[in-house]
């Protein structure tokens, strides 16, 4: 076995304790923030490792300390890239100073975001790994979706045997390209689900998709226009998948219930709106919409009042 530890640093107010927590409930085989520690298996080029993160600093002056384990040598290089992959996951670079700032007209918004400053919101890997999960939660509820997305990981996930524990990295296109629909179904997926979530690996294997290729557009209605001409996704698939893979701060799933029902909390006094009068009150946010959505869910998740 192989180890190493790397420290990496992070733009300030960075909260190491409020960005992962939204990983407590996670599982302990996959991905789990727990007794401040913070673990999961990535993938650097085909080497599987697991790394383990912990806080060293403080919000404003933010450190991470990464421990690093793998069957394999680890190369400087490989090391290195395992360090970009935790700053990409926690958004290490982004200013949330400039979110502040740009959002201080709305008072509701400013009192939320004092009160959870230094948050992040996680990006995933791959574009890949946020479409899939985003596909999985059409029309079911998150906590319902969590539970299927954890099966598809233990299914078709590569695993490490490491200290007499199975870890789970989440699956290649490849992985799920190659397994029957059927194997797909068994995670409790819908039909149409399974066949979805297929027919994107296969386009990804066959070479006739490039999902990291957006990471490159500026034009978030260009992204949306691409992704909807692909079978099971539509606007609020793509919007969930640019907010949760690809720093498109501007994308707002304003069709999903759930960012509905906290915009509706904490503006709405709890009534009922729609996705134009969600997007309507977003206005405020200008292109942090999507950022100050994140916000609301997890003011909503920690019982926060303003």
């Amino acid at each position: 076995m192989t180890t190493g530890k790397i420290t990496i640093k992070s733009l300030p107010p960075f909260s190491f304790e409020l960005s992962a927590n939204i990983f407590s409930h996670g599982d302990g085989q996959i991905r789990i923030y727990a007794n401040g520690k913070f673990t999961q298996l990535i993938r650097i080029n085909s080497k599987l490792i697991h790394v383990t993160v912990e806080s060293k600093g403080t919000v404003d002056k933010p450190k991470l300390q990464i421990y690093l384990k793998a069957n394999e040598k680890l190369t400087e290089t490989e090391k290195k890239k395992a360090s970009e992959a935790i700053s990409s996951l926690f958004n290490l670079n982004l200013n949330v100073v400039q979110f502040y700032g740009d959002v201080k007209q709305d008072s509701t918004m400013t009192k939320i975001t004092q009160k959870l400053w230094g948050l992040r919101i996680p990006t995933a890997q791959t574009v890949y790994e946020a479409l899939v999960d985003s596909i999985v939660e059409q029309q079911i509820s998150i906590k319902v979706a969590k539970a299927l997305e954890t099966k598809i990981i233990r299914k078709f996930g590569d695993t490490l045997h490491m200290d007499g524990e199975v870890y789970y990295e989440y699956p290649t296109p490849q992985a799920i390209a190659n397994s029957p629909v059927e194997e797909l179904r068994q995670c409790g997926l819908s039909q149409r689900k399974a066949e979805y979530i297929q027919e994107v690996s296969k386009l990804i294997t066959d070479q006739k998709l490039d999902l990291e290729k957006f990471k490159n557009y500026s034009n978030a209605d260009q992204i949306i226009k691409e992704m909807d001409e692909i079978r099971g996704i539509g606007v609020w698939t793509a919007e969930l998948t640019m907010l949760r893979s690809m720093n498109i701060w501007d994308a707002l799933p304003a069709d999903d219930f759930g960012i509905r029902r906290v915009i509706s909390h904490y503006y709405c006094q709890d009534k009922k709106i729609n996705s134009a009068q969600a997007r309507e009150i977003a206005e405020a946010w200008g292109k942090w919409k999507g950022l100050a959505a994140f916000y609301l869910i997890v003011a909503e998740t920690l019982a926060i009042e303003v």
